[in-house]
């Protein structure tokens, strides 16, 4: 009788969310859900709860490159993301890090703000997730406010228009494609926006009424990493 399978590897590459609805616990439980096997490289050690993040401790840069490469050399993953980054330093280790494995199937969530509003990036990292890892990712996935610091986009054009300018900025500035999050926009309805160079998608859903969406950035950013290590293409795995 043959052996089963081994499901395929995922790496993610963020915060501890103490609390377990976002960051490293969110996106280990979403790929199981996905059937893949999920490893770790913590990147900042965080107390959050649903009312707010209270404290805040980055892991020594040194130590996320370590945990990396045990991961990269020994587990293979076929597909990897990042989350919350929260300093340059870190970034720029991450960047390295990406580059020295050859881990192409990288999916960028640039976390910047929770959503109960605490800052989890450092205003001088942001030019450092542009410069640095924008051109490595396979796909970045920002929430409006994130996508008009990474693309210089005004806060104002905060409607489809301004969300097809943004994602065609970060393409043009190295990403494979960019999937622009309409949540934090007014309306009934909620708009998501992909495109990849070439094929413009936009989704479009009921808005759920609801102060319980901690965690949601990560658990898509998650998916699909997870679909990216099944083997599905950008388009499908979104």
């Amino acid at each position: 009788m043959d052996s089963p399978k081994p499901p395929p590897v995922a790496l993610t590459i963020a915060g501890s969310d103490s609390g377990g609805g976002a960051g490293i616990q969110a996106d280990l439980k979403t790929f199981h859900q996905w059937g893949v096997y999920g490893t770790s490289a913590l990147t900042a050690v965080t107390a959050q709860n649903t009312l707010g993040v209270q404290e805040i401790h980055p892991v020594p840069p040194p130590i996320i490159a370590a945990q990396i490469r045990s991961v990269s050399e020994d587990l293979a993953p076929r597909a990897v993301k990042s989350g919350m980054l929260a300093t340059a330093e870190i970034v720029s280790t991450v960047a390295a890090a990406i580059r020295r494995h050859r881990l192409d199937a990288y999916v960028l969530d640039p976390v910047m703000v929770a959503t109960s509003g605490d800052t989890l990036l450092e205003r001088d990292a942001v030019a450092a997730v542009r410069d640095e890892l924008l051109p490595l990712a396979a796909i970045v996935t920002p929430n409006w406010p994130e996508a008009s610091l990474l693309a210089r986009v005004r806060m104002a054009e905060a409607n489809l228009r301004g969300m097809a300018r943004a994602a065609r900025v970060l393409v043009e500035a190295g990403a494979g494609a960019a999937l622009v999050k309409g949540g934090h926009l007014e309306g009934d309805e909620v708009v998501d926006l992909y495109w990849d160079g070439e094929v413009e998608r936009v989704y479009r859903a009921p808005r759920t009424r609801t102060r319980h969406t901690h965690g949601t950035g990560c658990t898509l950013s998650a998916a699909i990493t997870a679909g990216l290590a099944r083997g599905a293409g950008l388009e499908e795995a979104v």
